[in-house]
């Protein structure tokens, strides 16, 4: 057998002293590598990110809604060719004064809804057809 030699790591004891900053040493190294690399993140972090992201989906749903009432305009072409004269600051007061963003219920218009709307509308390569069909009798 062979025996331990004199001042190696296997006759090593730390002190309590060392313990207890090599916890926090490493508690303190977890916490930043968590923090910047793990994806960790606080409540208010967490809450504020919430908040964009209902904000966000708020402003893509009316912006749905409005390119909807838009192409089912029955002046849609025109309207369309006039969006695209505007310059890009005021795309989004011809989509709101032409109240395609405005839904029954809302007091208030959605932020950013007629300008997600206006983009989507300038980005469009043709206005798509609507085909009305009648309803049908279940009689």
């Amino acid at each position: 057998m062979t025996e331990a030699k004199s001042g190696t790591w296997s006759e090593y004891r730390p002190t309590k002293k060392v313990w207890f900053w090599s916890t926090v040493g490493a508690s303190l190294l977890t916490m930043v590598v968590g923090f910047t690399f793990g994806g960790w993140m606080t409540a208010g972090g967490a809450s504020v990110m919430a908040d964009q992201a209902v904000r966000t989906a708020r402003a893509e749903l009316i912006s749905n809604i409005c390119v909807h009432n838009f192409v089912s305009a029955a002046n849609a072409a025109d309207n369309l060719k006039e969006l695209k004269s505007k310059s890009s600051w005021e795309r989004d007061d011809f989509i709101t004064n032409g109240g395609w963003a405005s839904v029954d219920g809302l007091v208030a218009p959605v932020p950013n809804a007629a300008d997600v709307c206006a983009k989507a509308l300038i980005d469009l390569k043709e206005l798509p057809i609507f085909v009305e069909v009648p309803p049908s009798s279940s009689l």
